[in-house]
């Protein structure tokens, strides 16, 4: 079993100025075939919920990022692996939700309404903990938080 990267994916951003979005899909790209410099460079315009645009979590568009990267077949001619990527990817997505009640960069910041869902580094670690439970199963020891709803 590898070692939780949770931690690693709160700390690049944190530390190291990723984005969301880089932070998680960075952390773990090296397992799925996709090198990291290209990662960073695909992933830029996705801070601040897409091009600071306060839609879609960062962190969430990351995930979605590994998820295609685990399930696609990257196959034109063969479509096959499009409807489970996609189911695979709204199941991570209803989890989310689930647990922050919106999967919106502005909504969980508290920036529409007044009053923060999830800070970015609580839904980094979500996104960083999703991959490793549902698309590395098995792979990695269990993450235990240090500050739950940070």
């Amino acid at each position: 079993m590898i070692q939780s990267r949770v931690q690693q994916a709160v700390d690049r951003r944190a530390k190291h100025g990723y984005n969301c979005a880089q932070a998680v899909a960075c952390t773990y790209c090296d397992l799925l075939g996709m090198d990291e410099p290209t990662a960073l460079r695909a992933l830029e315009a996705f801070a601040g919920g897409i091009a600071a645009s306060g839609a879609t979590c960062g962190a969430v568009c990351g995930l979605m990022v590994l998820t295609g990267l685990k399930n696609s077949s990257g196959n034109l001619t063969d479509r096959s692996s499009k409807g489970a990527t996609v189911q695979a990817g709204a199941k991570l997505l209803k989890q989310f939700e689930n647990w922050n009640g919106s999967s919106l960069c502005r909504e969980l910041k508290g920036i529409s309404t007044g009053r923060v869902l999830r800070s970015c580094s609580g839904c980094i670690a979500d996104c960083a903990r999703l991959a490793e439970e549902f698309l590395f199963a098995g792979q990695f020891e269990p993450y235990s938080p240090r500050h739950d709803k940070e």
